[in-house]
């Protein structure tokens, strides 16, 4: 099976994802700068969960090029990890409505965790599928931050009952580790493998 159905299905998922957070942003009643500082948590939050969309967005992306063929275990890995991106609208607006507790942000960075697993099955049922000599394959390398991450998000899991502002910025921390461009999957496809 093509993988063209699978890409715009799961950018359709996550487009609506998207859009199901943006309208979760409530619009203050007046109009001063005064009526928006209690919505700085909700935006904050937003902004981040944007963040970590795109990065999904984009890396599902370059991961799919690599792909040439979609199985059954692929179609089911991609809807595992789209069942947890869309829990990150819920998780963004319960972090930001209760302006960034303790259960709250914990939840938010168990709903990132389980993404980030669900992302590394994917990546390797992938790898199954294409070969152990894929393009994924030697793309991903020792996939450092594929590694770290979830140990970032399990980290601030524990420490959001000590400080969940903490783990907000382990959150964000993980996020700026991943919006650097991460071009390795780009240059084993242009054929300048490293």
């Amino acid at each position: 099976m093509g993988k063209n159905r699978l890409e715009a299905f799961s950018d359709g998922v996550l487009a609506i994802i998207i859009t199901i957070m943006v309208l979760e942003l409530k619009a203050p009643h007046g109009d001063t700068v005064a009526v928006l500082i209690p919505l700085v948590p909700s935006l904050l939050t937003y902004v981040l969960s944007f963040v970590y969309l795109g990065i999904y967005w984009n890396n599902h992306h370059h991961m799919l090029h690599a792909c040439h063929t979609v199985t059954g275990s692929i179609l089911w890995a991609n809807l595992h990890l789209l069942f947890w991106l869309s829990l990150i609208p819920f998780t963004t607006g319960w972090m930001g409505e209760n302006h960034f507790a303790t259960l709250p942000a914990a939840a938010y960075g168990v709903v990132l965790l389980m993404a980030a697993i669900a992302y590394w099955i994917l990546q390797h049922r992938i790898i199954a599928s294409q070969g152990e000599d894929s393009i994924l394959k030697r793309a991903i390398g020792s996939d450092w931050k594929g590694k770290l991450s979830p140990l970032l998000y399990v980290a601030a899991i524990v420490l959001a009952f000590v400080s969940p502002w903490l783990a907000v910025s382990i959150y964000v921390l993980a996020a700026i580790m991943w919006v650097i461009p991460d071009r390795r999957i780009e240059r084993v496809l242009i054929g300048k493998d490293t």
